[in-house]
């Protein structure tokens, strides 16, 4: 029953966070929510920033599994970090509170399992990097700045695109393709 209860709980502040950001996320609004006590959060989180910081990690997970999925889903290689790279990017606009949340979250100490779980969603970019690489739709470039590349430039236009900024200042699927354009082998 306690991991039922957490994981309600976690839903519960997921909602909240969606609709409200991460303001609207307080521990007693969670207990409220979930139909447990306002102190009942308190047994499964230190506080409203582990509360988070739990979300965030398991948003990056589920990210991970995106991109595996995308990067599973064609047959051309070039077309799979196309498919990944706009499968982050869909994200990033239809969870706007959690891309921010993830990346400029109010995180007051390092969250170890955040970073892990960053890190392990990038060697997964990493790898669809390197098998385009190997399969000549990519240049022989370091797959790893590479992969820092393709993310910054991504992350950048959905920040772009969250602040309000219009299309004409990039649009985030076509600021993709045109660095995929620049990155691609000369044949």
């Amino acid at each position: 029953m306690p991991h039922d209860t957490r994981n309600v709980l976690l839903a519960s502040a997921t909602a909240l966070l969606d609709e409200g950001g991460v303001e609207a996320v307080t521990l007693r609004e969670v207990g409220r929510m979930s139909g447990v006590s306002h102190m009942a959060p308190y047994k499964h989180f230190h506080d409203k920033e582990s509360l988070l910081a739990v979300i965030a990690t398991r948003e990056v997970e589920r990210l991970g599994h995106m991109i595996d999925h995308a990067a599973d889903a064609p047959d051309d290689l070039g077309g799979t970090l196309h498919s990944v790279l706009h499968s982050y990017v869909s994200w990033a606009l239809e969870h706007p509170v959690r891309f921010r949340l993830i990346y400029c979250g109010p995180w007051t100490r390092p969250r170890r399992e955040l970073e892990e779980a960053l890190g392990r969603t990038s060697e997964r970019v990493t790898d669809v990097v390197r098998r385009c690489q190997r399969g000549g739709e990519l240049a022989g470039h370091d797959p790893e700045r590479c992969t820092c590349l393709l993310l910054a430039a991504a992350h950048g236009a959905v920040q772009l695109r969250l602040a309000g900024h219009p299309a004409s200042a990039g649009d985030p699927d076509v600021v993709v393709d045109d660095l995929l354009g620049l990155l691609r082998s000369p044949r």
